[in-house]
């Protein structure tokens, strides 16, 4: 994955700050913009994994703080429902101006409410995904209730959201009650997917079915069962973001990736807060690399050995069979084991030197079919002339350069 810190004004002229993230080979086929929840910020836990997901399917995705939050400029007390959608239509604006228009928006909690609002006005819009987001902002009432009428008598007060405090003035209360999102939601002539924690304490699941009840179709729900509002588990925020890139693949277009610009089409990309954690892009496929715990990683994906011996494995499956079938030979499966370790050299030029160890692929070969003895020792045979066994059992160079693009 690659990242630009960018900046975008606002309708009042102020700047906000946000992160765009592309896939690795810097190539996505689609944008989406992600809305945080109410008093968040872009890099809260949820939303950060939720856009790592979208971009590991292809797509580029903008998250940024909204006014008055994280790093955009503007109070959050001058902020309303309203300013939040108008922030999500001027992102759009800016993807649309230096990129292309976004087609996927998707968004947490009210920021969900925020989105489908923004994404009525947004044209290009073609799928709105909505995670644990109440049926109505009314919701974040319950929020403020105890400094309500201090808010309606003196015109604002401070009050204590998440730990952190922030003033609440009036117009954002007026401004609350004026919006009908299950009006919206009915009318609203684009994909809407539905994502809701059955143990929500925050957010009850009913807000999910009155938002599901009212919208037309096409229309889906998910069921996070297990997480909290805020998805704070990172697995919980992962799934979310691929069942959200799963879905929306189906009602945005999709244009054959361009080649990347290497020999052999693949990209690796690591960020540096990441860990061990890399996504890469293997010609059309993207993927995950990582290490496992007790390493330092996430254990999201197959570590680079692994990969290196899944290479191996494919490669002498694939030569056997196409090999079998040129002599109608009855390979009914293959199956390859590969374990790599190091290993004493057995033919080694410094046998003297204890430490003398070299990488070691051992293949253990599962044949089954109606085959002679003398067709499995030519198999065996076959399989160690795969292109991977030949590349590994040779002397091979490789030749790094430094690239001067972005």
């Amino acid at each position: 994955m690659t990242f630009q810190k960018v900046s975008f004004k606002n309708h009042k002229d102020q700047l906000l700050s946000g992160r765009l993230e592309l896939p690795p080979d810097r190539r996505p086929h689609n944008f989406a913009i992600l809305a945080h929840c109410f008093t968040c910020t872009k890099n809260i836990t949820a939303t950060v994994n939720i856009g790592r997901a979208l971009t590991l399917a292809g797509f580029g995705v903008l998250r940024f703080d909204f006014t008055g939050l994280g790093e955009s400029e503007g109070d959050f007390e001058d902020s309303n429902f309203s300013g939040n959608i108008q922030d999500l239509i001027a992102a759009a604006g800016y993807l649309k101006e230096n990129f292309l228009p976004p087609t996927l928006i998707v968004g947490h909690s009210l920021g969900g409410i925020a989105s489908i609002y923004a994404a009525e006005k947004i044209d290009s819009i073609r799928a709105v995904a909505v995670i644990n987001s109440p049926s109505s902002p009314e919701h974040v009432m319950h929020l403020i209730k105890d400094e309500e009428e201090k808010i309606k008598e003196k015109g604002k007060a401070l009050v204590n959201i998440g730990g952190r405090d922030f003033y609440i003035k009036k117009q954002f209360i007026d401004d609350i009650y004026t919006h009908s999102p299950s009006e919206v939601v009915s009318n609203l002539q684009k994909a809407l997917l539905i994502l809701h924690t059955p143990q929500d304490a925050i957010v009850d699941i009913k807000n999910a079915e009155r938002l599901y009840i009212a919208a037309r179709h096409p229309k889906s729900f998910i069921s996070l069962d297990g997480a909290d509002h805020l998805l704070s588990n990172r697995e919980d925020s992962r799934y979310a973001g691929e069942m959200i890139a799963n879905w929306a693949v189906r009602y945005v277009d999709i244009e054959s990736a361009a080649p990347i610009r290497t020999q052999h089409q693949v990209a690796a990309s690591l960020d540096a807060e990441d860990l061990f954690t890399t996504q890469l892009r293997m010609g059309k496929h993207n993927f995950l690399a990582d290490e496992p715990v007790r390493f330092g990683g996430n254990n999201f994906g197959p570590t680079p050995y692994d990969l290196l011996s899944a290479g191996l494995a494919a490669c002498t499956a694939m030569t056997v069979q196409m090999y079998a079938r040129r002599k109608e030979w009855n390979v009914e499966n293959i199956t390859v084991h590969i374990n790599h370790s190091r290993e004493h050299a057995i033919d080694c030029e410094k046998c003297e030197e204890s430490n003398a160890k070299i990488d070691t692929f051992k293949k253990s070969i599962e044949l089954k079919g109606n085959l002679s003895d003398d067709q499995k020792r030519r198999l065996m045979q076959i399989a160690d002339r795969c292109p991977v066994h030949k590349t590994l059992s040779q002397k091979i160079q490789i030749i790094s350069s430094l690239s001067t693009d972005g």
